[in-house]
Formats: C-alpha cells, structure tokens, sequence
C-alpha cells in the first residue's frame, strides 16, 4: 500500500545504545500473579519524541510507572546511565518528569506559582533559582501570565499545561506523558500540540490519539499485552492496518 503522507520531519530511527533510556528483557507482575510487563526492551536517545501505543492492558501505564521506581521489575532498566535503585532514585525522579493523565493529580497548591515551585523548594535550591525555574517552565508553556490564578479554577487545558510546567521546573532529560490530549477540546488540543512540538526535550508519550502521533511523533512503539510488538517509523506503522487492527488500533 502506499505511503499517503509522510511527515515533514527526517528521522531515522536511533543507533545509540540508550543514552536516555535503555530497558532490557523489563518483566513485572501484579502481587495477584497477572504478567503486565512481559520482557520490554527498547532504546531512547537524546532528542527522541517517540508515541507509544496500544489497547487499554497493553502494559503502558505500568512500564512508565517504572521510569521514575513508582514500580520495580526484573530485568535492567537505566535512566541517564543510572541503574534504578534506592540509591540513585532522587536523581532518576530529578531526571524523569512524569506528567500524569489526570493534571489534578499534580496540582495540589494554592496558587500556579505554588506548584510549580514545589519540585525546585524540594531540591533546597534558593530562592533566586526557585523562581528563575518557575518563571521559564511557565513560559515554555505559555502560561507566565498565570503565576497568581488559583490552579483548581482553570480549564482542563490550562491545568494540563500548568502540570507539565511543574516537571519543567526539575529540568528532566526525559520527559513522559500519559494521555496528554485526553479531555481536550479542539483548541486546547491544538495547543497542546504545539507545545509538545517545540519542547527541546527528549519525550515519551502514551496515547490512544493516532492523529496527534501521525502529526507529531517521528516514532512509534505499540504495545500488546505487555510485549514491544512494533518499534519503528511512524508514518511506516500508521499505514499498516492489519498491524494496527491486530492490537485493537484505528488507522488516522
């Protein structure tokens, strides 16, 4: 079948050796004995925007839960050259930002301000650094004009950009989102889109939003029933049907 659009983007897939992420033979189980994570391995290099999707049970939640030790599994995962353990997990947290799919998840403050801040005061840097952090994090999503506004009186998009300038802030090599476009209307979505599209940072996401993929993500994995089952260009994957119809997809 013919290639219909192929994006504007040049991008071959990486040759590093992961020197953003780097999992290999990952497997976890839930304490009920259910296998959610069946020998994930993949690479991610600096500058990396890679989707990744698949039907609900594919395991993507669980693997990115294990980015920052929320969950610990057999096999050998590194972030920025660390080995997840006790040991390195405060930098492995300072070097992941992990945007949650419900921003009212990571905003707990009283004010914008305030929660983008938190992160920053938790690291014991001083004030002067504190603030210069939270005013480029606010910038680089468009929201410098909101350090005041009580967070809980915004609009779903605006709580979600706010949420990923809270992550900013820590100044991640690696940053990962989970179903950043869900509960958005057109214009927020836009506007997501194009932040995640002029973020300088390496970028993981989970999301069932093809047309957003196809748009935005030079990569693509899809997980199934918690295996790696494609890992490759993204407009070579989105153009295979039965690949997408085989693990519960839609082609955008």
């Amino acid at each position: 079948m013919p290639i219909e659009h192929q994006p504007d983007f040049d991008y071959a897939l990486p040759l590093c050796e992961g020197d953003i992420l780097q999992a290999r033979d990952l497997r976890f189980a839930y304490p009920d004995g259910h296998p959610a994570l069946n020998g994930i391995s993949l690479n991610l290099c600096a500058g990396d925007k890679v989707a990744l999707v698949g039907p609900n049970g594919a395991g993507k939640s669980t693997f990115m839960l294990h980015l920052n030790g929320i969950l610990t599994g057999q096999g050998e995962l590194k972030v920025a050259g660390l080995t997840i353990s006790e040991k390195t997990l405060p930098q492995i947290r300072a070097a992941v930002g992990l945007v949650f799919q419900n921003p009212d998840d990571q905003l707990f403050s009283p004010t914008v301000f305030e929660d983008v801040a938190f992160g920053p005061l938790h690291m014991g840097l001083p004030e002067a650094e504190v603030r210069q952090r939270v005013e480029g994090a606010l910038a680089a999503v468009g929201m410098s004009n909101f350090k005041e506004r009580l967070s809980h009186h915004l609009s779903v998009g605006e709580k979600k950009r706010i949420a990923i300038a809270t992550v900013l802030s820590m100044r991640p090599q690696l940053l990962v989102l989970d179903e950043p476009s869900a509960g958005l209307d057109p214009r927020a979505r836009r506007t997501l889109i194009h932040l995640l599209r002029d973020l300088p940072i390496t970028m993981l996401v989970s999301t069932h939003d093809l047309a957003m993929v196809k748009e935005l993500f030079p990569r693509t994995i899809i997980m199934d029933e918690g295996r790696i089952v494609a890992d490759g260009l993204t407009y070579e994957i989105l153009e295979n049907a039965a690949l997408l119809e085989a693990h519960g997809l839609e082609k955008p």
